[in-house]
């Protein structure tokens, strides 16, 4: 599961970015008072997160309800075997292990932002493959309208579902099918030039620059392609906080905190948010959308 906290653990934030070196109370979320942005088309110049940030800082609530708690609670984690199974309104249906998807999808680096519902950000260096180029293999029915993903659910390989019998497992999201396909949507199996860290979604996870990043299932175990839109994790959980869309948007607010601003991790100061996290290339996905009421 990803990037996002729930009501019980908004009051411990603070020790949430103290795991990454922040202390400053401007780091916290109760300090998004700046304007909502507007979003800009540039040049990608953001620095990279530092490494030792992305694998200590994780949302893997499978693992532990604790970002610092998260990598060292792995270790009895198996990534391997693993297959990925895809299934629904395909035409050709298929399972594939990890080693099969790396040899028959060439990977390359995608370096993408990554906002965090919380309010805070990454930036970090991908290795994957479009989303798009693995669907295209299984052949989408035209019925097909969205796609459903689950992460794997292993209690006695990942400690933390034990402690949220509460919560909905196993994890799940979706998108719909045009935003699956769109070139930005990658299936990752690596991070900084190295094969995924269990902390990080090992061995394959979704990535959705333009939407928090809670979208973005890790370790997945299945994809199955649907007429109807998928039941997600949190809009299960909590449906009057989580929507289905989830764009990154700086004028729509949690109802717990502000969305104008966010912490990019090392940094002192709050930056504005962007719309769709700076990724104009997606709005024509939108078009005719209320925004603010398809959250």
């Amino acid at each position: 599961m990803d990037e996002i906290t729930p009501k019980a653990l908004y009051l411990n934030r603070r020790q949430f970015l103290r795991a990454a070196g922040i202390t400053s109370a401007a780091a916290l979320l109760g300090a998004c008072t700046a304007p909502a942005a507007t979003s800009t088309s540039s040049v990608f110049t953001d620095e990279l997160t530092k490494k030792e940030t992305a694998l200590s800082f994780n949302n893997f609530y499978e693992f532990s309800l604790s970002k610092a708690g998260v990598a060292p609670a792995v270790g009895k984690f198996q990534t391997s075997p693993w297959t990925l199974e895809v299934s629904g309104l395909v035409d050709k249906p298929m399972s594939l292990s990890i080693e099969q998807i790396k040899e028959k999808f060439r990977s390359r680096e995608h370096v993408y932002r990554m906002r965090c519902v919380e309010g805070w950000s990454m930036v970090l260096p991908w290795q994957g493959f479009a989303l798009a180029d693995f669907l295209n293999e299984v052949a989408p029915k035209s019925q097909a309208k969205y796609v459903s993903f689950q992460t794997a659910a292993l209690p006695d390989q990942m400690p933390g579902i034990n402690e949220t019998a509460s919560f909905p497992w196993p994890y799940t999201e979706g998108l719909r099918l045009d935003e699956a396909m769109h070139n930005l949507t990658l299936l990752a199996t690596g991070l900084y030039n190295e094969d995924l860290s269990k902390q990080n979604g090992a061995p394959i996870r979704l990535v959705v620059p333009w939407k928090y990043g809670f979208k973005s299932g890790k370790s997945l175990v299945k994809i199955e392609l649907t007429a109807e839109e998928p039941d997600t994790f949190w809009n299960l959980y909590a449906p009057n906080e989580y929507g289905f869309y989830a764009n990154v948007n700086p004028s729509v607010d949690h109802p717990r905190w502000s969305q104008a601003t966010e912490l990019r991790l090392g940094d002192s100061e709050r930056r504005a948010t962007l719309l769709f996290n700076g990724y104009d290339e997606v709005a024509p996905l939108y078009e005719g959308m209320d925004l603010a009421a398809n959250f």
